[in-house]
């Protein structure tokens, strides 16, 4: 696997890539924001936020416009806030230094095998059907009536985990852990931005149902 470290410390990024090759990583090293949108062939991205020319939020913000490359912020920015910015953009974990590596490695290996499972699993062999939605799991496809819809990466994730029960109450833990793969429950706001682009997409808020002080629910056929 090729990981992506973009990081603009060298006392902090020299440790960190030697610590992973030893793990078995391949690490490619971009110093600035620049680097990091020009660099090729990633399988993952561990980003700092504190670039020296580039915001951080903005580098997340434009790959993942482009790419479901999985992507884990790295950053001593442990606020709140921060870390709602970073799952709204499209991070698909987010980490405060200091960590040890065993932790980070640990990161790694569960958001991998996350986005592997959305993409690859058995599980893809069948179609989700419910009504007129139908999600395509091998192609990464959404389509309603025919039509199709183009969800992000998250956006996809979080309707594929409802509609695999639909008209089952999913609670918002859950859809941190399995979507987000975070334990972390300061704030499920992310969740409510993710499902308003959702159902703007899908062209009828009344497809996914907010369930007050318990969670989410897709709409049976």
């Amino acid at each position: 696997m090729n990981v992506l470290l973009v990081e603009d410390d060298d006392a902090i990024a020299e440790p960190l890539a030697s610590g992973l090759r030893r793990e078995g990583f391949e690490v490619t090293r971009a110093a600035t924001g620049v680097e990091a949108l020009a660099a090729q062939g990633a399988d993952l991205v561990l980003l700092d936020l504190r670039l020296p020319d580039v915001d951080g939020f903005t580098v997340c913000r434009e790959l993942r416009a482009r790419s479901d490359v999985p992507i884990i912020v790295v950053s001593a920015r442990g606020e709140e806030v921060d870390r709602v910015v970073g799952l709204e953009l499209g991070a698909d974990d987010y980490v405060v230094k200091p960590f040890g590596l065993r932790e980070l490695v640990a990161r790694i290996r569960a958001v991998t095998r996350r986005t592997g499972d959305h993409r690859g699993s058995d599980d893809d062999e069948l179609d989700l059907v419910v009504g007129t939605l139908r999600i395509d799991l091998r192609a990464h496809r959404v389509t309603v009536d025919g039509a199709e819809v183009a969800l992000t990466g998250k956006e996809f994730a979080l309707l594929t985990l409802l509609a695999r029960e639909p008209g089952a109450v999913v609670d918002r833990e859950r859809i941190l852990r399995e979507v987000w793969n975070t334990t972390w429950y300061g704030s499920s706001k992310t969740i409510d931005v993710h499902v308003a682009a959702i159902r703007r997409k899908l062209g009828d808020p009344g497809w996914i149902e907010t369930v007050r002080g318990i969670g989410l629910r897709l709409r049976p056929a």
